[in-house]
């Protein structure tokens, strides 16, 4: 498949600190690309200026070939470009199926005052939110909590729920940021499962994550970044092989980087 997202010349400075500079990549439609790095090497500046939560100093990101940066990130998220969170964002007293079917807001076609009234767009389209986030849950395995509160899930399921919530606003792309920290490896084994199972339903991933065993688990290509500079990009075979990538994680055990 052709690209769907190219990222040119991006470069972000903060004051005199440049985060990210002169980073170029694409990613293909229907792929899991993957950033990775050392800390501090600019991948979550990286992830906001994608998902327009910054703006570039230099440089641009287009979405099917249409110019994006700039625009405020919810009208990014419209277009399909969506992002998840490290620490997940959601209402911890309500349950996990009231939380997925509120996430659908960003779908809605009636107005606000029309879902204060009862109008008959908002009746249809709380009757969809409901029958979709009944799905959703059911795809990810979250089905037999949905009635349980958000507050009480276990770490694994959270973040399940964060990708639920992703999926209700029917995203193109979903950036995942660090889907598989603080889990165990059965639950990050069980996590990949669920990112493959993603795209493979039609939703482009572009992910950030240190678990490098996974990473390599699951990615058509990654992009590796170090001091803000792409150094390195291709499949994980190559990406194991490179020397500059083996210098940049020089002082990490071998084993933990997944060479």
């Amino acid at each position: 498949m052709g690209d769907i997202l190219q990222i040119s010349g991006l470069t972000k400075r903060f004051g005199g600190l440049t985060a990210v500079n002169n980073v170029s990549f694409s990613v293909r439609e229907g792929e899991i690309l993957s950033v990775i790095g050392p800390n501090g090497a600019g991948k979550s500046t990286l992830f906001k200026l994608v998902a327009s939560f910054l703006r570039p100093t230099a440089g641009e990101v287009r979405f099917r070939g249409q110019r994006i940066s700039g625009l405020s990130p919810h009208v990014v998220a419209r277009m399909g470009i969506v992002r998840t969170f490290q620490e997940t964002t959601i209402f911890k007293g309500m349950t996990v199926r009231e939380n997925v079917i509120i996430a659908h807001q960003l779908r809605a076609r009636a107005s606000l005052p029309g879902f204060y009234i009862g109008s008959s767009t908002a009746r249809k389209d709380e009757t969809e939110f409901r029958k979709s986030a009944d799905e959703i849950l059911e795809f990810l395995g979250l089905d037999r909590v949905q009635d349980e509160p958000a507050m009480a899930l276990p770490h694994g399921h959270l973040r399940a729920l964060g990708m639920a919530i992703g999926l209700a606003t029917n995203p193109k792309i979903l950036l995942l940021d660090e889907p598989f920290a603080g889990m165990n490896h059965d639950e990050t084994m069980c996590a990949v499962e669920m990112v493959k199972d993603v795209c493979n339903r039609g939703v482009t991933i572009l992910l950030v994550e240190h678990d490098m065993p996974a990473v390599m688990q699951i990615s058509h290509r990654i992009v590796v970044l170090n001091f803000g500079e792409k150094i390195a990009e291709g499949s994980p075979t190559d990406i194991r092989q490179d020397g500059k990538v083996i210098e940049a994680y020089l002082g990490i055990e071998d084993e933990t980087i997944g060479f």
